[in-house]
């Protein structure tokens, strides 16, 4: 199932990564798992935010998923089931 993440990153800790340099290796890591079909960084509502469009197999990866986003920078942390312009022309064609 397609996903979109949205990880609103702690201030401290993502300034605490920054400084030694760490930030870029937890998000490789991350990326590296997740092999998203898009992602996105940016300041969302005054915070760093990361925006990654993934597909999730099973809801038995939702651990290894989110554990990264918590444990290595506090991140307040949604996941969406999404669609693209395909998926809705199919599920809409299933109404009928």
């Amino acid at each position: 199932m397609r996903v979109l993440l949205k990880a609103t990153l702690d201030t401290e800790r993502a300034n605490k990564l920054i400084r030694d340099g760490t930030m870029s290796e937890v998000m490789k890591g991350v990326l590296d798992r997740l092999q998203p079909e898009a992602a996105y960084f940016g300041p969302v509502g005054g915070q760093r935010t990361v925006l990654l469009v993934f597909d999730m197999q099973d809801s038995a990866d939702l651990p290894p998923t989110g554990e990264p986003f918590f444990t290595e920078m506090n991140a307040h942390l949604e996941i969406t089931p999404i669609m693209n312009a395909e998926d809705l022309r199919k599920g809409l064609s299933q109404l009928r």
